[in-house]
């Protein structure tokens, strides 16, 4: 796990005895906990708060019946979310009943928290991203957008884990990345309001500015970072050849939903630009889903010599 990296999980347990060691293991292990008014849970889940985990405990509901009821409800809404339910005296699920079981991923017990870590590094922190790689993201982006929004001011939140498929906004951009090392995509989602009024306000256009100037936006963008990712890591060198596994994506629009086929969490940067005159925010979710191959060990940072930038023409003598 990269000690840069981060990951929220929603903590439904309302035991006041274990709360300080279920907030101290959060904090000991690179989690934010959130918590939420049982009354609102469910249009919690519903939005985009990019969750990695569910804690749960066996008595969150109350009665056993209420409790096994809001699992299944929590389950069938958002089904990619491990549950890892707390209980009271033993860690297993084999003593419940098989439809109930079906909805939690593991269970551990306030005793020992370490079961708790173990599936914690299987469910969210199971893929090793370099440490390289996750500050050479955030750096690529970051010029990428300053450049495109100059007028804004950036900022950026902790690299984080997710394992929600929510699409935030209105529109999102898809491109695939290939190497030896990694296969799968890179997305980019956003709002479509908040980029207009930019549009408009410092990039007038005779004809108007309309969601077509935001696709072409989103998608100018999204070519520059992968340029400069392909160069920074990638370089000439590509996938093995031959017959690849293909996986189909699903879309849900009526859901904002998005699946890649596979149950591998996430890695999503949040970028937020401000137009300090107007006060308004452009949000920007970056995530890398490497659905096809992800070999770490055989990551490798190009780098290039003075000379090669001088024979490209990208630096000249002065």
């Amino acid at each position: 796990m990269s000690n840069n990296l981060v990951s929220k999980v929603l903590v439904l347990d309302d035991s006041q005895m274990h709360t300080e060691a279920i907030k101290a293991f959060c904090d000991n292990n690179n989690l934010i906990a959130l918590k939420v008014r049982k009354n609102r849970l469910m249009s919690v889940l519903q939005s985009n708060i990019d969750l990695g985990a569910i804690l749960y405990s066996e008595n969150y509901g109350g009665s056993a019946r209420e409790n096994a009821e809001i699992a299944l409800k929590i389950h069938t809404c958002r089904p990619e979310l491990p549950i890892i339910i707390r209980r009271e005296s033993q860690a297993t699920l084999d003593d419940m009943p098989e439809i109930i079981r079906s909805a939690f991923c593991a269970a551990y017990v306030a005793d020992d928290m370490n079961t708790l870590r173990r599936v914690i590094d299987e469910y969210i922190f199971s893929l090793v991203y370099p440490n390289a790689l996750v500050r050479g993201i955030s750096e690529i982006t970051e010029t990428v957008l300053a450049n495109q929004f100059r007028e804004l001011t950036i900022s950026w939140s902790t690299p984080y884990i997710v394992r929600d498929r929510v699409i935030f906004g209105e529109v999102f951009s898809l491109i695939p990345l290939e190497s030896n090392w990694c296969r799968g995509y890179m997305m980019l989602q956003t709002e479509e309001e908040p980029i207009l009024d930019v549009l408009g306000r410092y990039s007038p256009s005779d004809v108007g500015t309309n969601f077509r100037a935001v696709n072409s936006l989103l998608g100018e963008i999204t070519n520059l970072i992968w340029g400069s990712f392909k160069n920074r890591y990638i370089g000439d060198a590509t996938s093995s050849s031959g017959n690849q596994i293909q996986v189909p994506l699903v879309v849900n629009h009526k859901h904002k939903y998005i699946s890649f086929g596979t149950e591998n969490p996430q890695l999503c940067f949040l970028y937020t630009l401000v137009d300090e005159h107007t006060g308004r925010t452009v949000k920007l979710y970056q995530r890398f889903i490497f659905n096809l191959n992800w070999s770490p060990e055989d990551f490798r940072e190009i780098t290039h010599d003075v000379e090669e930038f001088v024979d490209s023409g990208e630096l000249e003598l002065f």
